[in-house]
C-alpha cells in the first residue's frame, strides 16, 4: 500500500502554488507572532478510514519545520475525535500549510472511508471492490492509493497499462472475437479485459479464451448465470461486474460469483471526512 512520493510532491507544489499565488499569507503574517509555537492536532469529526498522512506531512514539509508528536498509519479506522496526525511547530506555519493539508487527507480519507463500506459489505464472498479512471485529473495516483488504503484495489492506472476493450471497440472491430484478436496481437504482454453487454457476447469472449471480462448493466440474475456458463466453460475467465451498482446491492452481486466490483463512484462521488486542524 505505498504512496508514489513523486507524484505526491508534484500534487502538493502545484497545491501550494495555488494558495500562494497571489502572495504570502497575508492574514498570518499580520496576526501571528513570528516565534509562536504551537502543537497542532489533525482530528476527524466523524468516524472513518485514514489516508493521506504522508501528503499532510509532505505539506508541512513544504513550508515549514515541525516535530511529529503522534500519527497513525493510513488504513487505519478513527473514531470521532481520536487524533490521525499531532505535530508541534510554528503556528504561522502550521496555519499556512492547513488547508492544502486538510484538502488531501480529507478528500483521500473519504475515499478510503467509502471503500471500508464496500469492502465489508462483500466480506467474506471472495469477491473485491475495484475502481476505475473516474478520477479528479492530476490526483488519480492519490486517489488509487486511496482506495487500496479502504480495502479496496486498483484497475487499470492510464489507457496504456492494460487493455480494457469497451462496447465502441467492439464495434469499431467488428466483434468481441475480433477485438480480442487485433488487441491481443497489438499488445500481447498487457491484461487484456472485454466489455460485454450480454450473455451470448459473454458465450463468444468465454470461446475467445478472454482473461477477465466486464459484465456491463448486467442484473443479478445475468451476473449468476454468467458465472455458471464461465465455470462450465472452465476458461478460468474473471467477471467484472459494472454499472449503476450501490452500497445496497453489493452483497447480492458479490454473492452471484463475480470476482470483482467496479465502483467508479469510489473516486468520483465519495464525500471527503471532515477533518480539522486543532492548535
Amino acid at each position: 500500500m505505498s504512496i508514489d512520493i513523486e507524484d505526491m510532491r508534484r500534487v502538493i507544489k502545484t497545491a501550494l502554488a495555488e494558495d500562494l499565488r497571489y502572495g504570502p499569507d497575508v492574514t498570518t503574517l499580520a496576526t501571528v507572532p513570528s516565534d509562536s509555537i504551537a502543537v497542532g492536532s489533525f482530528t476527524p469529526r466523524k468516524p472513518g478510514t485514514i489516508a493521506g498522512v504522508p501528503a499532510a506531512l509532505a505539506v508541512l514539509d513544504e513550508v515549514t519545520d515541525y516535530e511529529v508528536v503522534s500519527r497513525v498509519e493510513d488504513g487505519s479506522r478513527l473514531a470521532a475525535g481520536e487524533p490521525a496526525l499531532v505535530v508541534r511547530g510554528p503556528i504561522r506555519g502550521l496555519v499556512t500549510a492547513e488547508r492544502t493539508a486538510l484538502n488531501l487527507l480529507c478528500h483521500l480519507s473519504g475515499i478510503a472511508t467509502a471503500t471500508a463500506a464496500w469492502v465489508e459489505v462483500i466480506a467474506g464472498t471472495g469477491c473485491a471492490v475495484r475502481d476505475s479512471r473516474k478520477t479528479l485529473p492530476g490526483l488519480r495516483l492519490l486517489e488509487k492509493y486511496a482506495v487500496r488504503c479502504g480495502g479496496g484495489v486498483n484497475h487499470r492506472l492510464g489507457l496504456g497499462d492494460a487493455i480494457l476493450i469497451k462496447d465502441n471497440h467492439v464495434q469499431a472491430a467488428g466483434s468481441v472475437t475480433a477485438a480480442l484478436a487485433a488487441a491481443r496481437a497489438y499488445a500481447p504482454e498487457l491484461s487484456c479485459e472485454v466489455e460485454v453487454d450480454t450473455l451470448d457476447q459473454l458465450d463468444e469472449a468465454l470461446a475467445a479464451n478472454a482473461e477477465l471480462v466486464l459484465l456491463d448493466n448486467f442484473t443479478p440474475e445475468q451476473c449468476a448465470e454468467a458465472f455458471r456458463r464461465t465455470k462450465a466453460a472452465g476458461t478460468g475467465t474473471l467477471l467484472e461486474a459494472s454499472g449503476g451498482l450501490t452500497l445496497d446491492v453489493a452483497r447480492t452481486y458479490a454473492e452471484t460469483g463475480v470476482d470483482y466490483l467496479s465502483v467508479g463512484r469510489l473516486t468520483h462521488s465519495s464525500p471527503a471526512l471532515d477533518l480539522g486542524m486543532d492548535m
